[in-house]
């Protein structure tokens, strides 16, 4: 199995960095799908090659992402230092962050949605949606989630080297907040 290099991001210029969505597009591609080339990152993404050459500087100006050495002079692949992370709750820009990847796995889950007909019966069968109303505390919704996580972490792309030869990327989010405001939630 890979390394995995993940990682809390407390940075300031980090934060900003990731807050952009070209950036944190480009970012996530990277960590899923290895090294490229500007060029490939706008295909992947959706945008021009000199926009993302620009926004992959900045990710590397923030330490997310650095220039790989080329045999080709012409070509600059860039490769993701980082395998994932995550960001402290408390930091306002961390919320900047986690609305532009909650826009993402939306659009995700849309065009997904979109296009579900032509994908193959067999991975049609195998999609997961599931919404569920839980009554935790916060130590068991804290809990919870470290569950999930460590349940996840074998499969996550950037570090399976043993993925069966029919294994695909798959997009997998959830979220697990207070429902509603009431005092059992507001109170510290």
């Amino acid at each position: 199995m890979g390394r995995e290099a993940r990682r809390t991001i407390t940075e300031p210029g980090a934060m900003r960095a990731l807050a952009h969505p070209v950036r944190y597009e480009v970012l996530t591609h990277l960590m899923a799908n290895g090294p490229a080339t500007a060029s490939q990152c706008a295909r992947a993404v959706g945008d021009t090659p000199s926009n993302c050459s620009y926004h992959l500087r900045a990710l590397a100006k923030a330490g997310l992402v650095a220039p790989v050495e080329s045999g080709d002079g012409r070509e600059r692949p860039w490769r993701a230092l980082i395998t994932g992370f995550s960001l402290p709750p408390d930091e306002e820009q961390a919320t900047v962050v986690a609305a532009v990847a909650i826009q993402r796995d939306q659009r995700l889950l849309a065009e997904y949605l979109a296009r579900r007909d032509r994908v193959p019966p067999r991975w049609r069968d195998a999609g997961q949606h599931g919404t569920y109303t839980l009554r935790l505390t916060p130590d068991e919704l804290t809990e919870l989630g470290e569950r999930i996580d460590a349940l996840i972490r074998p499969y996550i792309a950037a570090t399976r080297d043993d993925a069966p030869g029919d294994a695909a990327q798959v997009h997998l989010f959830f979220h697990g907040f207070p429902g509603s405001p009431d005092d059992r939630t507001t109170a510290p």
